[in-house]
């Protein structure tokens, strides 16, 4: 596997691969089966059109990760902390979501939306997404890109995150994210988390 390649707005690799690998990687992941309706052109129309708008914010940062051949096998994507689109990028986002998605697809993420917002920590990082393509998973590809982003994203505020996949709770717990409350969207149950910032202890020699 190569390095993760990151960085934010102005050197983070294009949206549009990192929207195909998570659009890959969450076939079949309960949020987004939820909003999608389960149709593969709903959720990669989805994720193109919302990783667009996210790339218009100061500082987002997105990340992939290749294969020795140098395909993309995962991809992740952060929002800084108060960072949200403007009106019109909203407005843009929402107009290209119920063209491409539909309106049971928009409807259902304003849903999720309003209620991962209104658990978010002040002054955290979000971790919007990381997903790793189906015939790259299970061999710690996801676990590295998620240790590389936590170990460079300078988060004073700690990362904050949603999940409704309860197998990814786990995960997270074993990189230092605590359970904050769990949030019943719809048919879904989302777990809210977020995992502080690590302060380095420095120890003098006498």
């Amino acid at each position: 596997m190569s390095e993760p390649d990151a960085g934010d707005r102005d050197d983070a690799p294009p949206p549009g691969p990192c929207a195909t690998v998570l659009a890959a990687a969450f076939a079949h992941e309960p949020a987004m089966t939820w909003i999608s309706g389960g149709s593969d052109r709903v959720r990669q129309a989805w994720f193109t059109t919302t990783l667009r708008t996210h790339a218009t914010l100061p500082g987002a940062r997105r990340a992939l990760l290749a294969d020795p051949h140098g395909r993309p096998v995962a991809a992740a994507v952060l929002t800084p902390p108060a960072a949200t689109p403007s009106g019109p990028a909203r407005a843009a986002w929402a107009a290209r979501a119920l063209a491409g998605c539909g309106p049971r697809a928009l409807l259902r993420t304003l849903r999720y939306l309003h209620a991962a917002e209104a658990e978010t920590r002040p002054g955290a990082w979000t971790l919007e997404f990381i997903g790793v393509e189906p015939a790259a998973a299970g061999r710690g590809t996801g676990g590295r890109l998620l240790g590389h982003l936590l170990a460079t994203t300078p988060a004073p505020g700690g990362v904050f995150l949603t999940t409704a996949d309860e197998a990814n709770v786990r995960l997270y717990h074993r990189f230092g994210f605590t359970t904050l409350r769990r949030l019943p969207v719809g048919p879904l149950e989302v777990t809210a988390m977020w995992r502080p910032a690590v302060v380095e202890e420095t120890r003098t020699v006498r």
